[in-house]
């Protein structure tokens, strides 16, 4: 399967990473070089996504501005100014724009580095393993000692097959979610206008079989405080090394 179209979640406050978001959004903070929301807008341009929708909140201004100048593909805003609506409202706002076609969920501040090079990209695996027959959700998922930043725990428990369970310490493999998910849009048909929070939805899939992962290839990445930005920046020195 070849997906077109994607939403970025970038709207939140990025609370920890104060005082650095006081003067700026959490997406436009720069990791070697990079504005976060860059190296997750670069993916889908090499995954062949043609438009992505994403949502403003915070220093809205400034991330409209940044996204107007990005080149590869068609950007469209989805304006929360007004009210926050957390990640489920914010894909179901964002998703209005888009077409009802297949789509990619991504994370503006979770990012990956370190992909086999003449391999298919991550999320072109992630599209290729997506079956809306059998799946809800199919989300790119990590193992904990293939993450720098994160909180140390599993979200997760993988079978064989791929099928996701929340982690529970016991069976099947731990993994972490890696901030991408392939779906179909009409998932969150009955889900509310108003603020929610997506796991709901992922506690739905689990319950009806129909959540699935695959896994990354590489080495994934979450900036949440100051100190983090330092440590992020080491991990992709040292990948760059080995290139």
């Amino acid at each position: 399967m070849s997906i077109k179209q994607a939403m970025i979640l970038a709207a939140g406050l990025g609370t920890r990473m104060r005082p650095i978001t006081d003067t700026i959004p959490k997406p436009l903070v720069t990791i070697a070089g990079k504005p976060m929301i860059d190296y997750t807008l670069d993916a889908l341009v090499q995954a062949g996504v043609e438009r992505a929708v994403v949502n403003v909140h915070h220093h809205a201004d400034q991330m409209e501005t940044h996204l107007r100048n990005y080149r590869g593909l068609e950007i469209l805003i989805s304006d929360e100014r007004d009210a926050l609506m957390n990640n489920g409202g914010g894909l179901v706002k964002g998703f209005k724009l888009l077409s009802r076609d297949p789509v990619f969920v991504m994370n503006a501040d979770l990012f990956w580095i370190g992909e086999e090079p003449g391999h298919p990209s991550n999320l072109d695996r992630l599209a290729g393993f997506y079956d809306a027959q059998r799946m809800d959700m199919a989300m790119l998922c990590v193992e904990l000692d293939r993450t720098t930043g994160h909180n140390g725990k599993n979200d997760f428990s993988m079978a064989e097959g791929g099928g996701l369970a929340r982690y529970r310490d016991v069976g099947h493999s731990g993994v972490v979610y890696a901030g991408a998910i392939a779906m179909h849009p009409s998932f969150l048909d009955d889900a509310p206008d108003d603020a929610f929070n997506i796991n709901i939805y992922f506690d739905k899939a689990i319950a009806h079989g129909r959540l699935y992962g695959t896994m990354l290839d590489g080495h994934w990445l979450t900036v949440g405080t100051p100190e983090a930005i330092g440590e992020a920046e080491e991990a992709i020195r040292n990948f760059r090394a080995l290139a």
